[in-house]
């Protein structure tokens, strides 16, 4: 259901990672809240996912895991959240998982 995601209200620091292979997709650090009911972030960690057009005029892009080919969510650009992208990742909650860490290393 929307906004019952396990990730959706969780801003503690760590990794989410891809809940097929394990890879690490995201920081907390890019994770923000939209307010759309899915968890948000603005940006993945460097060539973590893969990003395919969808319709909406190229405003939507399906996110795929760049390792393993999971579907992660979808990205949507130019909606002006003030993030440092001005995209909003929006990703389903059953697609990651969670570590607890030091992200600045």
């Amino acid at each position: 259901k929307r906004g019952k995601g396990e990730f959706v209200k969780k801003f503690d620091e760590g990794t989410y990672s891809c809940a097929g292979c394990g890879s690490a997709i995201y920081k907390s650090t890019t994770k923000f809240d939209s307010g759309c009911g899915w968890p948000a972030f603005f940006d993945a960690i460097p060539g973590a996912i893969k990003q395919t057009p969808e319709g909406m005029g190229g405003r939507r892009m399906e996110i795929t895991c760049a390792v393993c080919d999971g579907h992660l969510g979808h990205v949507f650009k130019g909606e002006g959240y003030a993030t440092p992208t001005d995209q909003r990742h929006c990703v389903n909650s059953v697609a990651l998982k969670f570590a607890a860490g030091d992200v600045s290393k």
